[in-house]
């Protein structure tokens, strides 16, 4: 043989070998366990989010190990799909090789038996019959078909053979199985996202990142009406319309074209008792843009609007640009003059204060909140016996109401609107900020939450603002204001050594060191040297020998709660207000506004703004799918069905009858050898062949 000869069937051989592998039972296994682990990662970590969350959550040396092997949209990775298309192929393959070969075997009567090979078989009969050889093979045959088998009758030397089966249908389990597979696969890549990919990469279309009307995104970030498979979501305010879906991407959104569009003419939303919701529905008017054709529809949670092939979902419901008032109160310098704002939701308003120009980008508005506010979790409250620097240490971080957290075991309950919004510098830089427009009773006192967070990811932590006996914030926000003031702090200093000394007041050099010491005092906590609040406090104490904090801590408290009071009256009466009666309920205010103020400087906003009153705009947000592969999906679920049914609860049974006359003794009659086989042996073959053994032998 030729050189040639030879790795031309080195080369068959080694491609049969490969065809072998790719289309055996161990090499699918593999495949599917490898799906199986990529499916559980795709659970477990959140798929599509904004790649900014997962560089917040892993880490930048993570982020990017994780994007490298594309773990943030798993089912659309390369890998991924290169896996599916290979389990696809090597099904196929498995199919292609092995299907011909059942359907030949389930068409075959397995004719070429002989008669010394049935007398081997471990389930088999002989009897005898007064009958002749044809008479008898056909009172087999006859017996075997209301058995329920397909016989048929062929003439052999030396005899007749009666051969019958049933249940080859079982064949079709496997064949129905595997097809499933593929038919599932296939369906299952033509609803992903594989056909938006395509488009990006053979037409050059790319996800957009910046922002603006819709109208004005540009073509190339546009997603035409031939689409064959999306899912996106598109926001509707009242009387509105939307003739787009937005389909978010790992690295932006593209724009699909609809060949409809929806207008919203009526949000309907119902509640729970708790205020939860429990009901929302979109009264809609859809017109084709093709035909201009219109109709009226409600869209509702599971019972969707299916046009042109597409379904559209009652999804969530969001704000449509709701129109807001708002009080501002600045949070740095010696003024505390309120000034109005307006703002509109997903809309920008520029502010000016302190010398600085900002963008307030309001970003949300709820009408009610249902939350489960716990009591007496306030994040000063520790054991008793601990040390001063203990106690400051729990509140470092944080502000007062991030205490205020959920407790399933409370009752849920409505504590009104809350307006949402980023205030960004000339920098860029933004921190997100979540008011409450009502005051709520925590720990037995009302108080304003103001939150805070300066990541999407995190959660608010909150400013607690106590309330005023105008049930505002005005008397907390001119204490802060007298607190950054060093004439009014020198003021307050005075009063405090007036009134310690009483009757003592004539010793003017004590009076002098009282002063000078009450307005150091109001200067730590007011943020003179380095951090304000008591974090300032608790620097200042680092200073002093660890034996002496103890009772320098009790003794700076005393003085700053007292100082702290005249300060108050000292800003009140600024403000034409009569001094605050030393009662209880002051007591208490004051408390509140030394904790609040302290944690002022952990708030890190410029200004506080109080929502006043508001215009509410609905939205409905709708979630529009094409799925063409849906119904491929359904067939082959069917295919599984049928295929898992057929391999179970169908057995296939296989009777030869060897019919021939008496050697020896021709007049005497015929005799039969029965052989009864099967792919699993069961106690139902047992019965049945037993059934059998007793019927076939019975005299006509």
């Amino acid at each position: 043989m030729s050189t040639t000869g030879i790795e031309l069937n080195t080369r068959r051989r080694g491609l049969a070998e490969a065809v072998e592998l790719i289309s055996s039972m161990r090499f699918a296994i593999s495949l599917l366990t490898i799906i199986s682990i990529s499916s559980i990662i795709g659970t477990v970590l959140k798929q599509a989010e904004p790649m900014s969350n997962y560089v917040n959550q892993f880490g930048p040396f993570w982020f990017e190990i994780f994007s490298k092997f594309g773990l943030y949209s798993v089912y659309s990775s390369w890998w991924f799909l290169v896996i599916l298309v290979v389990l696809v192929t090597s099904t196929g393959l498995c199919l292609i090789r092995n299907a011909p070969k059942m359907m030949r075997d389930m068409r075959s009567w397995r004719e070429n038996v002989r008669f010394d090979s049935l007398r081997n078989f471990h389930h088999k009969l002989e009897w005898q019959a007064p009958l002749s050889k044809n008479a008898l093979a056909e009172q087999s045959a006859l017996r075997l078909r209301h058995a329920g088998y397909a016989t048929r009758i062929v003439e052999k030397d030396g005899g007749t053979l009666v051969t019958a089966k049933k249940g080859a249908g079982n064949k079709f389990g496997y064949i129905f199985a595997h097809s499933s597979i593929i038919v599932i696969l296939v369906g299952g890549t033509l609803d992903s996202d594989l056909p938006v990919r395509i488009q990006q990469w053979l037409f050059d279309k790319t996800p957009f990142t910046g922002s603006g009307v819709i109208a004005d995104i540009p073509a190339q970030h546009r997603l035409g009406t031939s689409n064959p498979t999306f899912r996106g979501n598109t926001a509707i305010a009242e009387g509105q319309a939307s003739r787009t879906a937005i389909l978010n991407q790992p690295s932006g959104v593209l724009v699909q074209e609809l060949p409809f569009s929806l207008q919203l003419k009526k949000f309907h939303i119902e509640f729970y008792s708790t205020g939860m919701p429990k009901l929302f529905a979109s009264d809609v008017v859809v017109r084709d843009l093709e035909t201009g054709h219109t109709f009226e529809s409600t869209i509702k949670v599971n019972h969707p609007l299916i046009y042109k092939g597409i379904a559209v979902y009652q999804s969530s419901f969001d704000d449509g640009g709701s129109k807001l008032r708002l009080t501002g109160f600045p949070m740095n310098g010696t003024g505390s003059a309120s000034f109005p704002i307006e703002g509109e939701v997903n809309g920008a308003t520029e502010l000016k204060i302190g010398g600085e120009t900002y963008a307030v980008e309001w970003s949300g508005f709820r009408p009610f909140n249902v939350e489960n506010i716990s009591q007496g979790n306030d994040v000063r409250a520790v054991s008793k016996g601990t040390s001063f620097n203990e106690q400051f240490a729990a509140t470092l971080g944080k502000a007062s109401g991030a205490a205020a957290k959920l407790d399933a075991t409370k009752d849920l309950k409505n504590v009104g609107p809350s307006v949402q919004y980023k205030l960004r510098d000339a920098s860029g830089q933004a921190r997100e900020y979540m008011n409450y427009m009502q005051p709520m009773l925590l720990d037995g006192a009302q108080v304003y939450l103001a939150g805070v967070r300066a990541n999407p990811s995190e959660s608010f932590s909150f400013l607690r603002i106590p309330v005023d006996e105008r049930f505002g914030v005005g008397d907390w926000m001119r204490l802060r204001a007298a607190l950054a003031d060093p004439d009014a702090r020198t003021v307050a200093a005075r009063r405090y050594a007036a009134r310690a000394l009483g009757a003592n007041q004539s010793n003017s050099e004590l009076a002098g060191q009282l002063q000078e010491s009450a307005a150091r005092t109001l200067g730590i906590f007011a943020g003179g040297d380095g951090r304000g609040g008591f974090v300032g406090v608790a620097q200042f104490l680092e200073k002093i020998p660890q034996a002496e904090q103890e009772k320098a801590a009790g003794i700076f408290m005393k003085m700053l709660n007292g100082a702290l009071w005249e300060l108050w009256q000292v800003a009140r009466e600024k403000h034409g207000d009569a001094p605050a009666a030393p009662t209880d309920a002051n007591g208490r205010f004051l408390q509140l506004a030394t904790n609040a103020l302290s944690d002022s400087y952990l708030y890190g906003a410029p200004v506080y703004l109080q929502l006043d009153d508001f215009t509410e705009v609905k939205a409905s947000v709708l979630q529009l799918t094409r799925s063409p592969g849906k119904n491929v999906v359904y067939f082959g679920c069917v295919l599984l069905v049928l295929g898992v049914f057929a391999m179970f609860y169908i057995r296939e049974r296989r009777v030869w009858i060897w019919v021939r006359d008496v050697p020896g003794n021709p007049g005497a009659g015929a005799e039969a050898l029965m052989a009864m086989s099967t792919q699993r042996k069961t106690l139902d073959f047992e019965r049945e062949y037993e059934d059998l053994s007793v019927k076939l032998p019975q005299p006509a």
